[in-house]
């Protein structure tokens, strides 16, 4: 579940919310029937409606994605499947895995995203942007001059502009639904401490090794370099 109250249809008049709830879930009510008809729990649309100035907000950026000026959708979905994967969000990921596909992009370019820096499957223009989408993730936006001149050999500065804020407003929403546990992102952290066994095998000592254990001193050397 959600780290954050969700927002039931009988909970709201916010006509934001409402007209969204009913284009993605009908005339169902989302919390009591959770469900999207592309199998996600449909949770992320119930914690943002608890703002609906944020949903809002949201949905015009969604907008904008989904109506490119500038930008080859397949490019754009390159650059949000390496955001998903590079971010650890199944979510995103997985959303975008079949956003790609949608928009045209081989399937060997999809599985590859993940190593995409010794996959041959991308041209210059596309292993450019993957770099840029790294940059963007992994560096705080600190961009090398080679990168981006590749870039600009290909691409207008409208589709570098466009392809830069999609790329980052996904980055964006791949920390949020992490961070709140929405959708395909509600899991434990995988860092725990693991417990030793009850019964260790003899022989094999589990901890620090005991005082009366402990290595013999080691005799410094007569000069030190």
């Amino acid at each position: 579940m959600p780290r954050l109250r969700q927002v039931s249809r009988a909970d709201t008049d916010d006509r934001t919310v409402i007209g969204m709830y009913d284009y993605v879930f009908g005339d169902r009510d989302p919390v009591a029937e959770p469900g999207t008809a592309d199998g996600t729990p449909g949770d992320w649309w119930t914690t943002f409606a608890l703002v609906p100035s944020v949903l809002e907000h949201c949905v015009g950026g969604f907008a904008l994605y989904q109506n490119p000026r500038h930008i080859d959708p397949r490019l754009r979905e390159l650059g949000q499947l390496r955001v998903g994967w590079a971010r650890a969000s199944k979510f995103v990921y997985s959303q975008h895995c079949k956003s790609a596909r949608s928009a045209g992009v081989p399937e060997p370019q999809i599985e590859a995203i993940a190593h995409w820096q010794v996959a041959e499957c991308y041209s210059p223009v596309e292993r450019a942007l993957l770099a840029y989408a790294d940059a963007l993730v992994y560096d705080g936006g600190r961009v090398a001059d080679g990168v981006f001149e590749v870039l600009q050999e290909h691409l207008s500065d409208e589709a570098i502009l466009e392809f830069t804020y999609i790329t980052a407003l996904y980055d964006m929403h791949a920390v949020m639904t992490r961070a709140l546990r929405c959708e395909f992102d509600d899991v434990d952290d995988p860092i725990v401490e693991v417990p030793p066994p009850d019964d260790p095998p003899p022989g094999v000592r589990v901890g620090p090794a005991p005082a009366s254990a402990a290595a013999p001193a080691v005799e410094p050397p007569d000069s030190v370099l």
